[in-house]
């Protein structure tokens, strides 16, 4: 199981060279693994080609794009641009994001979200593979083919429903997750989307893990620190189902907290589970936290 690195969204007056400066630590440090969300601040994709360019090495991952504001040939046009910009080192994280902001925000119908993302895949993984695409669905329609360079694009999407897990398997290259604890993951996550991958006769697919991360010996204070941090999360309907899945109160449960030892166990359950890919979001001691995960690399 590979090590990576979440990385929210710096602010102050040069939030792009604050992140570059943080990616660059992480590729000296070892790590392969670079991940950052794109929500309402830095445009994750154009971010990652500016401070990719400076930074070898790495792998960079956005986790995750939501699809609803971009068409999926502009999705897969810029993806591929930024992996072409970064030889190659681009992984694509995409996700339906959340009713609230889809609908609320943005204006559009989040009315049967697993037809859009099947319909979004039937366009995006083709054009990924420089192939040509003829598709009208009842949420997207496209015509056309892509000159931009580039293969070999991976693609993961945020998947906890059974349908999109099917899908992650079956269509992407696997899933990247977020605030789904180890029962879950194991019993819920990867049996659906393993199963989805050999029946399409596809190799197993890559399981990104990412959970908050705190090596401490005040586990009751971390943990109600990523309460705080991570409230959020714990009120959106599909985080909220897969805490509940777990039988989790909030963020604070399913966070990697403990001494050296016991984030060891907790994160050695995670790859007995089937992850493949365990991406830390430091949120607390994060000089101790820091020097122990660079310990597992």
């Amino acid at each position: 199981m590979r090590i990576g690195l979440f990385f929210d969204g710096p602010k102050g007056d040069d939030p792009i060279g604050t992140l570059r400066d943080r990616i660059a630590r992480a590729a000296d440090d070892g790590f392969p693994s670079a991940w950052i969300s794109n929500i309402f601040g830095l445009d994750a994709m154009t971010t990652l080609a500016v401070v990719g360019t400076t930074v070898p090495g790495i792998e960079l991952g956005t986790a995750v794009v939501p699809t609803y504001p971009r068409h999926p040939g502009v999705m897969a046009q810029q993806a591929l641009t930024v992996n072409a910009a970064l030889g190659g080192r681009f992984t694509l994280g995409i996700g339906l994001s959340h009713q609230i902001v889809i609908e609320h925000m943005f204006g559009y119908s989040f009315d049967r979200p697993a037809r859009h993302m099947k319909e979004y895949l039937d366009v995006l993984m083709p054009l990924t593979r420089g192939e040509r695409v003829d598709f009208k669905g009842e949420t997207v329609t496209a015509n056309l083919t892509l000159s931009t360079p580039g293969t070999g694009l991976q693609v993961l999407i945020a998947a906890l429903a059974p349908r999109m897990l099917k899908l992650a398997g079956a269509v992407a290259d696997g899933t990247v997750l977020w605030m789904t604890g180890p029962k879950t993951v194991a019993e819920h996550v990867v049996p659906a989307i393993t199963a989805a991958a050999q029946e399409a006769g596809r190799e197993r697919p890559r399981v990104v893990c990412a959970l908050p991360v705190c090596v401490t010996d005040d586990v009751d204070t971390a943990r109600a620190r990523a309460d705080q941090v991570f409230a959020g999360y714990g009120q959106l309907p599909s985080y909220r189902a897969m805490l509940d899945k777990e039988g989790a109160a909030g963020p604070g449960d399913v966070a990697v907290v403990g001494d050296e030892d016991s984030v060891r166990a907790q994160i050695d359950v995670l790859a007995k589970a089937g992850v493949t890919d365990f991406v830390a979001a430091e949120f607390a001691e994060r000089d101790r936290t820091r020097a122990f995960l660079k310990g597992l690399l």
